[in-house]
Order: structure tokens, then C-alpha cells, then sequence
């Protein structure tokens, strides 16, 4: 067998002869692979940065007071004589307060819990914001600003002001954009608030955020969880909901079981609370591959129709060869040499294009106000695609060379220059 740089000097020259086909099998990968790199970038990116509206402010597992009706009513517990039927109307459920019971307990143990990354207390209260004659029915929400930002990246949404504010005044307010755009507020203006007895508070608004959500944004408003324990008029251990982060979300439904019945308490998992949105993520992410790997598919069928024409075109050559004394096999290891070569340079060149257009689309400005902290179109640039990217090149191009080069060592010499 001829020693490898032969073959390879062989294989340089035929790339060389036919400069335009090379550069055109060579092209044929860079749109193939570079048009894989952005679609992956893009898609996945805009599907992380959807995912991340509902996830990153979405607790894995929330935990609140149970408002149920009882299973079995009191009716139902006297005895009847013969085949009597018990109907009740109306049934209400049970008259509890919003608090959790023990709550405090159930807080430390939960982040003693080695599959809990951080467990956060609510306290919230239905207040009216007054503006003059005007009263806006909203929603207080008691917080611990650290672990909200912690947990669930609370400070991105802040458009305006301070998120540590809550901490450095205990009557300061995050309040929402919505709010304060009808009530003409801004960062360090006075907020007045009255609970549902008729008590009034002042806030110093310390921050505006801007969830995307209007429903959010138009009512609700944070502040320091002690001051909300005040605005209702209750101690340090009246808490209205735990909101719990995990390590992993899959145990989230697990986890919300055993909570249930090892407690008196409503525990709600993620995969509950959002099942419609789990179904359009998973659905927009199969799209996304499906996309991609077609395009990938159609990169390599027109790889190998372009290595196919070069082999049948270089007939000559190959009775030339063999005529001289390379074997099939040594024929077979020119064009697999070639096509490796125009794999690996359209591969690196698609993988630049790749990341140049995904650089680009990234510093687009994108500005809406349902996203606030977003200014650009979102962009992946997750190595995996560009790993991804370069195998198939080698790996599709391999094989368009490898199915030809194949009948190319099965011809007979003599029988392609008779044919000629």
C-alpha cells in the first residue's frame, strides 16, 4: 500500500484541478452547517428566554392553606333506616384562615431538605392604593427580597430603582409598572395603601418592576415581609403561601405528594400549575430540531450528489491509477481523503458563518414592553451545537465519499479506458 501522504497528495490534487467543484461541495456544507448554528441559536433561545417567563418567577412547589369542602358532611354520618339517599346543596367548604399553619416549622425544615435549593415565605394582603378619590383594589406581596432574587431572579425585572431597597427601609415598596403608571408614581414618590379594615399606610416607592404580565403588573406590589405582617395587623408567623425552589423540577410532583400527607396544606407542583405551558415548550422544541436536522438532511444529500458527479468525473483518473499499480482500496482512500477535506473546511467555515450571523441577530435590538430586561433578540450559544455541527460535516461528508468511493474501487481499469 502507498504511504498515506501519497494518497493525500493525490487527493490534494484532484480537489485542486477542480477548484470550483471543490469550492461548491465546500459551500454546499458552510450553508448547511451555518444554517444548522442559527436556527439552533435562535430557536432554542427564544424558547429559553419564553421558558424563562414563566420558570425562573414560578416556584417549583407552592404551598398554601387548604379551602376545601369536607369529604364527608355531617349528614351523611347519621344513620337511615332502608335505601334512603342523602342529597345536600350548596355544599361550602370549611371557613379557615389564610395562613399556614405552623408555618414557620414547615419553613426550616423544607430548607433542611437536601433536594430543596431554597424555600421563601409569603404574607399577602388585599389593600385599595388611594390616589385622591380614586381606590385601586390591589394586592400586597410580603417577601424576603434576598431569597426572591436568590431563587427566582426577581431583581431582572426591576425597570426602575433598587431591589435591595425593601432591606434598607422597612416601609419601602416594589411596585408594579402598571400601578404606577395610573396612578402617575414614580421611584421615590409616596404610595399611599388601605387594608380591608380600613387602615392607611405610607410606602416610599424604592423600585417599578415589570413582570411582562398585565394582570401582574397592574395590581400587585412587594414589600419587606414584616411590613406586610404589619399592613394586616398580624405576628411574624402569620404566612399565606411557601414558595419552594428544587435542585431538580422532576421531583417537584413527588415531593408536593408527601408534603400533602405528611401535612394539613395544599402543596401545588410546577408540572400542574403550567401543564398548558410544559406542552407548547416541549411542542416548539421538537419543531426546533426538526428544523434543524432537516436542513442538516438536506446539506448531505447535496454533499454526496456533488461527490458522486466528481468521482464519475474523474474516470480517467482512476484507470490511470490503478493502471499504475494503486489498489481499489488505495482509489477508495483518495476520495474518502477528499471528501473529509471539503467536510472539515465547510464544517470551520460554517461554523464562523454560524456564529457571525448568530452574533448579528444578537445585537438587533429587540424592545417590547411585555419583556423589559430583553433589548436584543435572544441567542443560544450553547457549544453542543457547534460540536454537533462539525461531527456531522465529517460524519456526512464521510459518507456521500465513502457510497461512491466504494463503486469507484470496484472499477476495472481496462473497461473504463475501453469505454473511452
Amino acid at each position: 500500500m502507498p504511504e498515506i501522504s501519497l494518497l493525500f497528495d493525490i487527493s490534494k490534487t484532484h480537489l485542486l484541478s477542480k477548484i470550483k467543484q471543490t469550492a461548491v461541495a465546500a459551500l454546499g456544507v458552510t450553508f448547511g452547517i451555518g444554517m444548522f448554528i442559527i436556527m439552533m441559536s435562535f430557536m432554542t433561545g427564544l424558547n429559553e428566554l419564553l421558558d424563562g417567563l414563566v420558570l425562573n418567577r414560578t416556584p417549583h412547589i407552592q404551598i398554601y392553606n387548604r379551602s376545601d369542602p369536607t369529604e364527608v358532611q355531617p349528614i351523611e354520618r347519621q344513620p337511615y333506616a332502608g335505601n334512603g339517599l342523602n342529597i345536600i346543596y350548596s355544599v361550602k367548604p370549611k371557613i379557615r384562615l389564610e395562613r399556614i399553619h405552623d408555618a414557620l416549622p414547615l419553613l426550616s425544615q423544607l430548607r433542611n431538605n437536601s433536594k430543596v435549593k431554597g424555600a421563601t415565605p409569603q404574607t399577602t394582603c388585599k389593600v385599595f392604593y388611594l390616589a385622591g378619590s380614586n381606590n385601586l383594589n390591589g394586592i400586597v406581596n410580603g417577601i424576603e427580597v434576598n431569597e426572591e432574587v436568590r431563587l427566582f431572579n426577581f431583581k431582572d425585572y426591576i425597570v426602575d430603582g433598587d431591589v435591595n431597597s425593601l432591606q434598607k427601609k422597612k416601609n419601602n415598596v416594589l411596585l408594579g409598572a402598571g400601578i404606577a403608571k395610573k396612578l402617575s408614581l414614580s421611584v421615590g414618590d409616596k404610595l399611599q395603601v388601605m387594608n380591608t379594615n380600613g387602615t392607611q399606610y405610607t410606602l416610599n416607592i424604592g423600585g417599578i418592576f415589570q413582570s411582562g404580565l398585565a394582570e401582574v403588573d397592574d395590581t400587585q406590589s412587594y414589600v419587606n415581609l414584616n411590613m406586610a405582617q404589619q399592613i394586616l395587623g398580624v405576628g411574624s408567623n402569620y404566612i399565606t403561601r411557601i414558595h419552594v425552589k428544587l435542585y431538580d423540577m422532576e421531583e417537584a410532583i413527588p415531593l408536593s405528594v408527601l408534603l400533602e400527607n405528611l401535612y394539613d396544606i395544599k402543596a401545588l407542583d410546577i408540572k400542574t400549575a403550567n401543564a398548558q405551558f410544559d406542552t407548547g415548550s416541549s411542542i416548539r422544541t421538537l419543531i426546533s430540531l426538526a428544523v434543524s436536522f432537516t436542513l442538516l438532511i438536506v446539506a448531505g444529500f447535496g454533499i454526496y450528489n456533488i461527490l458522486n458527479m466528481l468521482i464519475y468525473e474523474k474516470m480517467n483518473d482512476i484507470a490511470i491509477l490503478k493502471a499504475t499499480g494503486f489498489t481499489g482500496r488505495d482509489v477508495k482512500y483518495i476520495f474518502i481523503f477528499q471528501a473529509l477535506v471539503i467536510g472539515l473546511v465547510g464544517g470551520i467555515l460554517g461554523l464562523t458563518l454560524g456564529y457571525a450571523v448568530s452574533a448579528l441577530i444578537d445585537s438587533i435590538p429587540f424592545v417590547t414592553e411585555a419583556l423589559p430586561t430583553v433589548t436584543t433578540y435572544p441567542i443560544n450559544y450553547d457549544p453542543i451545537f457547534y460540536l454537533s455541527g462539525i461531527i456531522f460535516a465529517l460524519g456526512s461528508t464521510f459518507l456521500a465519499g465513502y457510497l461512491p468511493a466504494r463503486k469507484a474501487q470496484k472499477l476495472d481499469a481496462v473497461e473504463i479506458i475501453r469505454g473511452q
